[in-house]
């Protein structure tokens, strides 16, 4: 296996959930990789300037709104990205939502707005995505973003665990019916990363405290180290991986009990 394993010259990925986080990080590597990258999210505007950004670096980037909840926006978001590059062959389905709630304080709107984000928002686009890349018979790579909340659970969080344990399995299923199809279906469980929504908790003392405490290797993850597990999974170097849950967390979900 060489470094041409990793490229992904003549691809096309889509990353729902890219205007910030992990959706950002996602669409630099991949257009490093040389991926035509199409950028989606609600706030278009956000999108737009980190099109521009990677424009500006000699990448083939497009920006497309979508709505994860909403079955028309997602069509209208693949149409629009199958209209200028003819195909999809590589989805990173990433969008989601954070609402740490307690379970005796949850409301049945907490609930259902986090399922229908994380979950059934998952299903839908994995839906679209999976229907083109079996109708035009050329196969392609889903890579859904999971957590290790879908491998454990976690105070205040019993609607994110559940809807990301939903995803796990999803994938697993997907893989199963999908592979006769050519696609593969794998999934990434990231534990702690900095992003710009938690780096202020993170730099107070309970926070490097909870790291410590909770991660064997007592650091939070760097977006970097999502890089490999996310190329591997998205180009050729993977290819006989289907249905695999790569867990990136600095030991977290192994951590005593």
């Amino acid at each position: 296996m060489t470094a041409s394993s990793f490229s992904l010259s003549q691809h096309t990925a889509l990353i729902t959930g890219a205007s910030s986080g992990l959706g950002a990080h996602f669409a630099q590597v991949m257009a490093d990789a040389g991926a035509r990258v199409v950028l989606a999210a609600r706030r278009v505007e956000r999108l737009q300037s980190l099109v521009r950004e990677l424009q500006g670096q000699g990448h083939q980037a497009m920006a497309v709104a979508m709505d994860v909840t909403d079955a028309d926006s997602v069509e209208a978001g693949f149409a629009a990205a199958e209209q200028a590059w003819g195909r999809v062959d590589i989805l990173v389905n990433n969008a989601g939502i954070g609402d740490p709630v307690k379970f005796l304080d949850m409301s049945e709107g907490s609930w259902r707005s986090m399922l229908d984000t994380n979950l059934d928002g998952a299903w839908r686009v994995a839906h679209r995505a999976s229907v083109a890349m079996a109708k035009d018979g050329k196969g392609g790579s889903i890579i859904n973003i999971a957590s290790i909340l879908g491998l454990r659970v976690g105070t205040a969080l019993s609607h994110y665990a559940v809807a990301k344990a939903g995803v796990v399995q999803l994938t697993k299923a997907m893989a199963l019916e999908l592979a006769r199809e050519n696609i593969r279906v794998n999934a990434i469980a990231p534990g702690y990363f900095r992003t710009e929504m938690n780096g202020d908790y993170f730099d107070t003392e309970h926070g490097q405290n909870y790291i410590r405490s909770k991660v064997p290797m007592r650091r939070l993850g760097q977006l970097d180290e999502l890089t490999g597990p996310l190329l591997l999974l998205a180009s050729p170097a993977g290819s006989f991986m289907t249905g695999s849950v790569l867990t990136v967390d600095g030991g977290h979900v192994t951590n005593s009990l």
